[in-house]
């Protein structure tokens, strides 16, 4: 989720939208042996775009860029190609923030203050938010962190939460990322990782979880109440 390696790279593709594109951009890559970590497709509804595809891939190994990227671009259906650094080496880890929009914007502010003085050291840390409300809707947001790219952490703001959520919460960790909750009403502190009481301190926590510089370990605190 979190791959930062110095050996990963990126590149973006604009090619028509129709069928066997994707095969024969992926009979390229591996004919360059590059071992792709990650893909994401995206269709143009305006713009100069208009009705083509975008293919944004990292991947690792590959040998030379230029010579991957020449004969991506001798594909006909293929009309633009681009290198670039990969997210991890420009945003960095993910602190994911989830819940209800006054208690996100404490916590954002914890967490951003202390992104800041981690990155200002050289990390890359960025903080990701998104205000809620209503049990299903948190829960599918809660389940959709385990899927987002990078996401190593998630915090989780409310005065009220549980039921499905809880069980999103589960679902969350046995995918490996931890969950810091505010200390609310509900059964979702229950299933946290770590429970809080200020929200400015529950971002700081989250951030100095993963950050590679800070002391802080959820690990060593976890099922406390702070």
């Amino acid at each position: 989720m979190t791959d930062s390696s110095p050996d990963l790279r990126a590149i973006r593709i604009i090619a028509e939208h129709r069928r066997g594109v994707l095969r024969d951009i992926a009979t390229v890559v591996a004919r360059h042996e590059a071992n792709v970590v990650m893909i994401h497709q995206e269709i143009f509804d305006s713009g100069p775009y208009d009705g083509m595809a975008e293919l944004y891939v990292e991947y690792e190994e590959g040998g030379d860029v230029s010579e991957l990227a020449a004969d991506l671009r001798n594909i006909t259906s293929v009309k633009e190609v681009k290198p670039y650094h990969p997210f991890s080496q420009i945003y960095g880890t993910r602190v994911i923030i989830i819940g209800g929009g006054a208690q996100v914007a404490q916590v954002a502010l914890g967490a951003v203050n202390e992104a800041d003085r981690h990155n200002i050291r050289g990390e890359k840390i960025s903080v990701d938010t998104i205000p809620l409300v209503g049990e299903r809707t948190v829960a599918q947001a809660v389940d959709a962190v385990a899927r987002l790219p990078r996401a190593a952490i998630l915090v989780l703001a409310g005065a009220l939460m549980g039921g499905e959520i809880s069980r999103a919460v589960d679902r969350v960790r046995d995918a490996g990322i931890p969950v810091i909750a505010l200390k609310m009403a509900g059964s979702v502190p229950q299933h946290a990782d770590l429970v809080v009481s200020d929200p400015i301190q529950a971002g700081v926590f989250a951030v100095m979880h993963v950050s590679s510089k800070a002391v802080f370990d959820i690990d060593r605190v976890r099922g406390r109440e702070f």
